[in-house]
């Protein structure tokens, strides 16, 4: 069969269906879904409706495509706002309320949207350098110091948002607000600073004090903004006087290094000096201790010795006088031998002698040949036991 055909789309014809039925019969079980009755028109069906007048199938469907786009509209209002963030809802671009961690709804766009904002992201701006301490920004990392020296610091900032609505609505550029901050708050502090202060052993101090200087700028900019670490990656002079600085630093250390010697000299000194001249005063006054004991001896001795001679003139000149030969005689190297009842042979032992008398003057007995010689040893005992008990007296 032809296109041209008149039986072309015919019941009988098995061609294709007409598309004009098929819209109706569709328009007709729409409407009986919905409670209303389908429109039919003359002839068995096959009148078409007047081109002037709509189609009277075609309310339920429009109808209900408006349902779903509805329900699809609002349902693009809900959202999820997780336990590290908050929502902030915008009703034509002005902030109506913040919302709190869970499941929320708001009404869809265009009339209202919704901006989610993560609190507890750890956020980071570098100030001297970009990506790597090598790649310096000179402008941002050049500073002067109280003492007229210029140094170089790079540094880098971390912070989290503590206000979600300051954060959007305060700030048009939040990263460049912290470094321009962060950059016033160490200009400032580094200025105030030494350069061997900033460069050593106060870097944790200029961090502390730049960290509270930025966050009161930042709340006083009302910039929703919580500084969490300063962290200062590098602190040096300018590279065309690192040579001549490097040589000043080494003549520090060598002046320092030359202090701690003389000053452990000294405390090596000072205490041996301390010590000698306090063992010497206390052998000193030892010996002044000991003067005085010996004075005050001689002084008792004296007295005992005049009450003994009052007593008995004679005999004590006598004992005085023995004693004083003993003592004086007791450190010669001379030998006296009495030969007046003696023989002529005698054995005189000179070294034992000699030993004797350095040992402390004591009588040696000597041998003799003959029985004169024996009474005269015999003598000279007893004269030394005598000796020995005026010692001890």
């Amino acid at each position: 069969m032809g296109l041209n055909d008149p039986q072309w789309g015919n019941k009988n014809s098995g061609g294709p269906p007409d598309l004009e039925e098929l819209l109706r019969k569709l328009n007709a079980k729409m409407a009986a879904v919905m409670g209303g009755k389908g429109g039919k028109g003359g002839n068995g069906g096959n009148t078409k409706p007047d081109s002037g007048e709509p189609a009277k199938g075609f309310g339920p469907g429009i109808g209900l495509i408006v349902i779903v786009a509805a329900l699809i509209w609002l349902g693009s209002g809900f959202y999820i706002v997780d336990a590290s963030q908050r929502g902030v809802v915008l009703r034509f671009g002005k902030l109506v309320e913040v919302t709190e961690p869970g499941p929320r709804w708001h009404l869809p766009f265009p009339v209202e949207t919704a901006e989610i904002v993560n609190l507890s992201q750890v956020r980071t701006v570098e100030v001297g350098y970009r990506d790597n301490v090598k790649n310096k920004m000179l402008k941002e990392s050049l500073m002067l110091t109280e003492d007229e020296n210029i140094i170089d610091i790079q540094f880098a900032v971390q912070y989290f948002l503590s206000d979600p609505a300051d954060y959007l609505f305060n700030n048009r550029m939040p990263d460049e607000n912290v470094r321009q901050a962060a950059e016033t708050a160490i200009r400032e502090v580094v200025g105030k600073s030494k350069m061997d202060f900033v460069l050593y052993e106060g870097r944790e101090q200029v961090a502390a004090s730049a960290t509270k200087l930025m966050q009161e700028i930042l709340d006083r900019y009302k910039s929703g903004i919580l500084i969490s670490k300063l962290t200062m990656q590098n602190a040096q002079p300018p590279e065309q006087v690192q040579a001549a600085f490097d040589d000043a630093v080494k003549a520090g250390q060598d002046r320092e290094r030359q202090k701690n010697e003389g000053q452990a000299y000294a405390n090596d000194v000072i205490p041996r000096a301390s010590g000698t001249a306090a063992r010497l005063v206390q052998e000193a006054e030892g010996y002044k201790q000991s003067v005085i004991a010996n004075a005050e001896g001689d002084a008792s001795r004296f007295k005992q010795i005049l009450t003994e001679y009052e007593k008995a003139p004679a005999v004590t000149r006598e004992r005085m006088y023995l004693d004083m030969m003993q003592q004086v005689m007791g450190n010669v190297s001379k030998v006296l031998v009495d030969q007046k009842n003696g023989n002529s042979l005698l054995y005189l032992p000179l070294d034992k002698l000699m030993e004797s008398t350095r040992a402390g003057g004591a009588a040696v007995t000597l041998p003799a040949t003959s029985q004169s010689s024996d009474n005269t040893a015999a003598q000279r005992a007893r004269d030394s036991l005598l000796g020995r008990d005026r010692e001890a007296r």
